[in-house]
């Protein structure tokens, strides 16, 4: 008989399907089990083994991380020059473009100064020369700097502004260059600062013959050597002697206008001179054809005199 603790191992052969049957007591099998055990015990160990190895084997030396810091350290060196570059680009940026704008704004103070000098505008209340007077009260916050786009954004708004305000500004140069150019050319006033009317313009009787002649002008008298001025901006187109007025100075006004002042002491301009009205063009005196210090004013359009009196008369623009 056999024993309960016994185990029957049957192998079956692949040819006539013959069996074999070994019988295997408990010990046999224990020491079965624990030799299985102990080779996967061991295998185990040895991939632990081998996985060591090679993650020593992977491990960098302390020259290798060093050097591995090197090279991030110089990456970061790199990338710090080029963020410092690129800050450093768009100061230089923001310079010129402060720069452009600090030209324009000098441009402008100066239209403006022209405008306070011109009357245009009042002196009292613009000076060009200060900055604008701002102010107000803290609100105890101790307030943020501007971050780049935002002072972008600042100088772009300032820059539409300025577009716009010099726009503003040279149309109205404009306006008022042209109304300054029509008031130059505008003929009106007294070619005197001082006298008064002494001979009418049409026919008069004339003084050195006593027959009655046509005066082409208006006399006026005064004191030798006062100032004789232009009635109006024009270029000088005579300056000397000529036969019956004496001293002459002429100026062409355009537009077929001309006017003439003889007689005169002095001449304080010549042939070519551009002059302005209101400018003293000569001393009045009493050479020519003359009984006394005075001068003879003449305007003449398209080659024919006119009466110079409904200038003398004419109201300001």
């Amino acid at each position: 008989m056999k024993s309960n603790d016994d185990m029957n191992v049957i192998f079956v052969g692949k040819r006539h399907g013959r069996s074999r049957a070994i019988a295997l007591n408990a010990g046999i099998v224990a020491a079965l089990v624990f030799t299985v055990l102990a080779l996967l015990l061991a295998a185990g160990w040895a991939g632990y083994q081998v996985a060591v190895a090679k993650a020593e084997a992977k491990k960098p030396t302390e020259t290798e991380l060093v050097s591995t810091w090197q090279d991030k350290l110089q990456e970061q060196r790199a990338e710090v020059t080029r963020v410092r570059e690129n800050v450093q680009q768009q100061v230089d940026a923001l310079t010129l473009r402060l720069g452009d704008i600090q030209g324009r704004l000098l441009r402008l103070d100066a239209l403006g100064q022209r405008f306070v000098e011109s009357g245009l505008v009042a002196s009292d209340e613009f000076n060009f020369d200060q900055p604008a007077a701002v102010g107000g009260p803290e609100d105890g916050m101790g307030g943020e700097s501007y971050s780049a786009p935002e002072l972008t954004d600042m100088i772009e708004q300032l820059e539409r502004t300025l577009d716009d305000r010099e726009k503003q500004l040279r149309l109205l140069d404009k306006v008022a260059s042209r109304n300054k150019l029509e008031d130059e050319l505008y003929l009106q006033g007294r070619p005197i600062t001082w006298g008064w009317l002494s001979s009418p313009y049409g026919y008069r009787t004339d003084p050195f013959t006593g027959k009655r002649r046509w005066h082409a002008g208006v006399d006026l008298a005064g004191k030798e050597g006062s100032d004789i001025i232009t009635v109006g901006a024009g270029v000088v187109t005579f300056a000397g002697d000529r036969f019956g007025y004496g001293n002459l100075v002429e100026v062409d006004h355009g537009d077929g206008l001309v006017t003439r002042y003889a007689h005169a002491k002095t001449i304080k301009v010549e042939i070519g001179d551009v002059v302005q009205k209101g400018q003293v063009v000569a001393l009045m005196g009493s050479t020519g054809r003359s009984t006394g210090p005075h001068v003879h004013f003449e305007v003449i359009r398209n080659g024919k005199s006119e009466n110079p009196e409904k200038y003398i008369q004419r109201a300001s623009r």
